[in-house]
């Protein structure tokens, strides 16, 4: 391919010098767009600002290391319309916070001038990673969304044993585990719910998570066949990696099957080619849409390329094919 003919991608991510490189699934789709030859670009949310209608980034030029010691160098700096590239991936992290959703109002502008967007700006607004679920709730164990603190207490006396977690967050932060005769409720509803002015989630708690909060990729609507069991360390509720997790691949299992089929039409029809959906047991739990990870435990216990799938799905949209 010539250098006219190149491709190339902008990823829009948290500090690529304060990632963890053999974990980061943002550096092993930078990695494969590379060793298909595109140009790869790099910048953070804030290096986004609009002149007159026009959309530009301040962003980085980078070679990229399969390297866990020197991942990354910065080639050349640029400064001009982010349109100007083929494909945009937004790999920012949550919070889903103004700032974010300023930036894919933004982004709306790149794709309106013929780049592709992945995951769409559009999608990343209306899909919650948390209340998306709902639309699905035949997937879903018992599951309240409130910030009126005695309506949580009557959910909990009903099931006895729930999770109560933020709805802008990741990682597990902010996940507490609730039970009957806690003496500790009234402070963890303050501080959930802000005094009443913050909403928050409430799920009837699944005992499977023993066996691991799966992460299930889907892509362009067709799952990975085997899933990242996050199976929390010894004492904790939480299984996602950040919050010590061990992640286990696992074959789909007929329910994981079911629960993606029942999903992946919407997600086709939104665009969203990269998602990750999150099961306990027979359960749906959440939906991730802004940076879905465990790609790369998945490629290294499975022998798959996660990242490659993606861009045959990416180069797909691109030619319309």
């Amino acid at each position: 391919m010539s250098a006219s003919q190149q491709r190339s991608v902008a990823v829009i991510m948290d500090p690529i010098e304060q990632i963890t490189p053999y974990k980061d699934t943002s550096l092993a789709m930078m990695l494969e767009a590379q060793r298909r030859g595109w140009r790869v670009e790099y910048l953070q949310q804030s290096d986004i600002y609009m002149r007159d209608g026009v959309v530009f980034a301040q962003r980085q030029v980078v070679e990229l290391f399969d390297d866990n010691d020197h991942w990354f160098n910065s080639l050349q700096a640029v400064d001009g319309p982010l349109s100007d590239v083929d494909l945009e991936l937004m790999r920012k992290d949550p919070p889903v916070d103004d700032e974010y959703l300023y930036a894919t109002y933004l982004l709306d502008r790149v794709a309106a001038a013929g780049t592709l967007v992945a995951n769409p700006p559009d999608a990343l607004r209306a899909v919650n990673e948390k209340l998306f679920a709902a639309g699905f709730s035949h997937c879903m164990a018992p599951t309240l969304v409130t910030s009126n603190s005695q309506r949580i207490r009557d959910f909990l006396a009903e099931h006895g044993d729930i999770i109560l977690k933020p709805l802008n967050l990741m990682g597990g932060a902010s996940i507490f585990r609730l039970t009957s005769g806690d003496p500790n409720v009234g402070v963890v509803l303050e501080h959930m719910t802000s005094l009443g002015s913050r909403s928050a989630m409430a799920q009837k708690f699944i005992p499977q998570i023993t066996e691991g909060d799966k992460r299930i990729l889907v892509i362009g609507g067709e799952p990975v066949p085997f899933a990242l069991a996050r199976i929390p360390a010894e004492g904790e509720t939480r299984g996602n990696l950040a919050a010590g997790g061990r992640g286990v691949a696992v074959a789909l299992s007929d329910q994981d099957r079911w629960i993606v089929d029942q999903v992946a039409p919407t997600l086709i029809e939104r665009g969203l080619l990269f998602v990750g959906l999150d099961v306990i047991g027979d359960y749906l739990t959440e939906i991730n849409v802004t940076s879905p990870t465990c790609v790369r435990e998945l490629d290294s216990q499975c022998d798959l390329n996660i990242a490659g799938t993606y861009f045959d799905c990416l180069e797909q949209a691109l030619t319309g094919s």
